[in-house]
């Protein structure tokens, strides 16, 4: 797909339905916000670990993100490069959440090889398009979707783990450094960076419905 074969990344949204989205986005927040701390609050022993409350809905938010991109490529059909290359991340993303499970459950090192059989092939196929990628990227670099997966990426895969640094919060807490400190803030901050990238991945099949309906209309 060429890169004049696409609507401009400016084809508007309705100042309505900005409102509305923007209204269920931070619904979407403040109920995330609200379950960790139920999760704090009452599920003490468990909270953080594996089958709690943050960890699940980390996965869910991945695997609805995932399983969006994958629809995006298979049925709306408008920026296939990227939205393969997209929907290779996460799902290794996904893929990186079970590392524990997959370790006790499958073998030690499952993730790390489900991990490469996901992102090579989908790497080598965007490379073999690569100039389709490019002229895709050309069109959806400047869109609301590209901006909230940039941030969402910089706080889970940046931000996240540096804050959650061991030894950060043990010159915080100083001699009332509890581990439950720095897992739950380094969760937290990782829940609301999949939170973003679910939302811009949400961005993103609205985006390639309109510009589907602007080449039909064209």
């Amino acid at each position: 797909m060429s890169h004049k074969s696409l609507p401009p990344p400016a084809w508007p949204i309705s100042f309505r339905a900005t409102c509305l989205r923007a209204t269920l986005y931070i619904l979407l927040v403040a109920g995330l916000a609200q379950g960790v701390f139920y999760e704090a609050l009452h599920f003490p022993d468990s909270r953080f670990s594996e089958l709690s409350f943050t960890e699940l809905t980390q996965t869910t938010l991945l695997a609805l993100a995932a399983a969006l991109l994958l629809y995006s490529r298979l049925v709306i059909r408008i920026l296939p490069n990227i939205s393969l290359l997209m929907f290779g991340f996460l799902l290794a993303s996904l893929i990186r959440e079970q590392d524990a499970l997959l370790d006790a459950y499958v073998f030690d090192g499952a993730w790390q090889l489900m991990v490469s059989l996901t992102v090579l092939p989908i790497l080598f196929m965007t490379l073999r398009h690569r100039q389709h990628f490019v002229d895709e990227f050309a069109a959806y670099a400047n869109s609301f979707s590209f901006g909230l997966f940039a941030a969402g990426f910089l706080t889970t895969y940046v931000f996240s783990r540096l804050y959650g640094r061991g030894d950060f919060w043990e010159a915080v807490l100083q001699e009332n450094y509890v581990r439950d400190f720095k897992s739950g803030a380094e969760e937290v901050v990782e829940l609301f960076g999949y939170a973003l990238l679910l939302i811009a991945v949400i961005e993103f099949v609205l985006l390639a419905r309109r510009w589907a309906l602007a080449r039909q209309d064209g």
